[in-house]
């Protein structure tokens, strides 16, 4: 076993949380699942008003990211999942944030490269963490 792995056993034991349960990092299964929720979601809007159109639909989901993660606390994908998201250090994310993140993970290579947290760079520039609970 590295040193790494003695000292961080878990995803997010660097940032101070629970190997899992409430509050622990949100697994990848998860994240992925509410991705496709909230992408699905933008689809069937993209084509209902827009005739299918790429753009459209990423700018819909887009949307959908900056209006729900600063007042919900997360994408209606993390919500039904039971996900929320939050400062590294606990609270709210504030309206920046969300942009930011937002804007790299429309990006997406940033939102594939994960650290030993399993946090994406677009958490990691945004100061984010997504959590169960």
């Amino acid at each position: 076993m590295t040193d790494d792995a003695r000292e961080n056993p878990y995803p997010g034991a660097r940032l101070g949380l629970p190997a899992s349960g409430q509050g622990s990092i949100a697994r990848p299964g998860r994240r992925i699942a509410a991705l496709a929720i909230d992408w699905a979601c933008a689809v069937v809007v993209s084509i209902a008003f827009f005739a299918y159109d790429s753009l459209a639909t990423l700018a819909v989901f887009a949307a959908v990211q900056l209006v729900f993660l600063p007042t919900l606390g997360g994408s209606p994908g993390h919500r039904l999942l039971g996900m929320r998201l939050q400062l590294v250090g606990g609270g709210w994310v504030g309206l920046w944030r969300p942009v930011v993140r937002t804007a790299l993970l429309c990006l997406v290579i940033p939102a594939v490269i994960w650290d030993p947290d399993q946090r994406g760079l677009h958490d990691k520039a945004a100061g984010t963490v997504l959590l169960r609970g």
